[in-house]
């Protein structure tokens, strides 16, 4: 299954060593002086773009001569040359200059490119002594008084490296899409899993815990060809799940409900903060400052599109009817009276408060809701059950006031055309939203938003019948497909949204063919799925 991913490091290894440079590391008498070149080609998890604004956008790299050795980069700093361009031969350059790749950020690039026009793409690159990175292509959003004709946007989500290949990154980049959302577990913490005895389950394996280890980790799943492919293609608006720190933590919590679980979590934010292109904000002082990162974000479209961009994870509620002895999720039912308690939360007051105010100051003509999880109930027994139905407690069906507090706020702001986005669940699905789903919509009960939400890229799902029967048991929900691994591909224009669900024909193939398993419309001012 990773035979193509080996031979590109191969292959890559010796292009390499062809072109390691000639001259030798400078000496100094100071540690802390910036070098200006490796001895060996420093960009091998190659270059991406994000956090696209109507002037500026975010650019990055890492240091990292060999992508499976997170120390080959040593100990010193380095002074990165960059440049971005209007054209693709860099004969008209936009802006430029030199950035500082500091070990402290795992010899991370950061730079916010301003100055930029509205509405129109560039090329970028970086450079160090006389080695050059792969340019990439990246684009400014429209004017905030501009409604774009289209905006064509690629979703993506939960992509582990040993549960097969990324050719739906290859798909993707092919695509040439205006923008990429990923919508969480771009890494999985732990590796494959192991067998303690033949007759015992299997467990997780090789799991990290440390900032080296998701350094790491980042770097492996980074020297991938076809996600490096996607990131030159467009540039990404990124939020998190679990994986890029625990399975199924919550808050300040995890599955071992480990009393140091805050500097784990330090350690694997301030990590996805090293490979990802986004903007660093203010962080409190102190050793464990990375664990209060902000990830949540806005971002404009000109009047077309604004994404309110969530994070479900760092400023939840506990889990409801946890296990005494261990954290994360389970399933459960009408005796959980927890679950539906008003005051628990899956935002956080603030960030709930940050979404609202948001619904109420919009101006675009579509409102994209991108987050983790399915937001649509899916009661994995029918709610008429003697039972009133079972609930997974780690999405939003964990914290249904909270989901209906969301979507009363949509529709008290009259919010236009609405639009939720959605990961996690490694399946496929279309649904209908409304505050209460235990009734029909009606005239008090109506739909107000819609819901897409994108199988994994790689990771793996449950049988496609248990599906069947969430979605015949829960009829709000209009398609479910778990038995297929791939991405989501939208075009959004003024008066309607076209969606197309793309499913890979085998996941362990990197050279895999892929298919449109179902495709959507929704048109303006009618939130309901159309199947096209």
């Amino acid at each position: 299954m990773r035979i193509e991913r080996r031979q590109f490091l191969a292959q890559s290894a010796r292009l390499l060593s062809l072109a390691a440079l000639s001259a030798a590391l400078p000496s100094t008498a100071f540690s802390s002086t910036a070098l200006s070149r490796t001895s060996s080609y420093p960009f091998s998890l190659g270059v991406a773009s994000g956090s696209p604004l109507a002037t500026g956008v975010v650019l990055w790299t890492r240091i990292l001569p060999d992508p499976l050795d997170a120390e080959s980069s040593g100990s010193r700093p380095y002074s990165v040359q960059w440049e971005i361009a209007e054209d693709e031969g860099f004969r008209r350059i936009a802006a430029k200059g030199t950035a500082v790749a500091l070990p402290e950020l795992g010899h991370s690039v950061h730079v916010d490119a301003g100055g930029l026009k509205p509405d129109r793409w560039y090329w970028y690159r970086f450079m160090l002594g006389n080695a050059v990175s792969p340019v990439g292509r990246t684009r400014t959003a429209p004017a905030a008084d501009r409604i774009a004709s289209s905006l064509k946007l690629a979703v993506a989500s939960c992509q582990h490296w040993d549960f097969g290949q990324y050719a739906a990154h290859r798909y993707i980049a092919a695509e040439a899409p205006d923008l990429v959302a990923f919508l969480g577990d771009y890494i999985y913490e732990w590796g494959e899993y192991a067998l303690t005895h033949p007759a015992a389950p299997r467990k997780r394996s090789n799991e990290s815990f440390t900032l080296a280890q998701y350094r790491a980790r980042y770097a492996q799943y980074k020297s991938d060809p076809h996600l490096q492919a996607s990131h030159l293609a467009a540039p990404w608006i990124v939020t998190w799940d679990d994986h890029e720190v625990s399975n199924d933590y919550g808050n300040d919590r995890d599955e071992r409900l480990d009393p140091n679980f805050m500097a784990r979590r330090a350690a694997a934010y301030q990590a996805f903060y090293e490979h990802m292109p986004i903007r660093l904000p203010a962080l409190p002082e102190g050793p464990q400052r990375f664990a209060q990162l902000r990830i949540y974000d806005r971002f404009e479209w000109g009047r077309l599109a604004q994404f309110h961009l969530l994070d479900d994870r760092q400023y939840r509620s506990y889990h409801a009817c946890q296990h005494s002895e261990r954290g994360g999720s389970t399933s459960v039912g009408a005796a959980c009276t927890e679950r539906t308690a008003q005051e628990r939360t899956l935002l956080g007051p603030v960030q709930e408060q940050w979404l609202y105010e948001g619904f109420a100051s919009s101006k675009a003509a579509w409102n994209l809701v991108a987050q983790q999880t399915l937001m649509a109930q899916c009661s994995q027994v029918p709610i008429e059950d003697e039972d009133g139905g079972r609930f997974w407690n780690d999405g939003w069906d964990g914290y249904p006031a909270a989901r209906r507090r969301l979507l009363d706020s949509m529709r008290k702001h009259d919010l236009s055309n609405p639009l939720v986005l959605s990961g996690d669940v490694h399946t496929f699905y279309a649904a209908e939203l409304r505050s209460d789903f235990s009734r029909s919509a009606s005239k008090d009960n109506p739909v107000i938003a819609t819901e897409l939400c994108g199988t994994s890229v790689t990771s793996n799902s449950r049988p496609q019948s248990r599906t069947d029967r969430y979605v015949a048991d829960n009829p709000h929900i209009k398609y479910g497909r778990s038995d297929r691994r791939g991405y989501m591909m939208l075009e959004v224009k003024p008066k309607r949204v076209s969606a197309r669900f793309q499913a890979l024909d085998d996941v362990r193939l990197a050279d895999s063919g892929v298919s449109t398993a179902a495709s959507f419309i929704i048109e303006d001012g009618r939130p309901r799925l159309q199947k096209a």
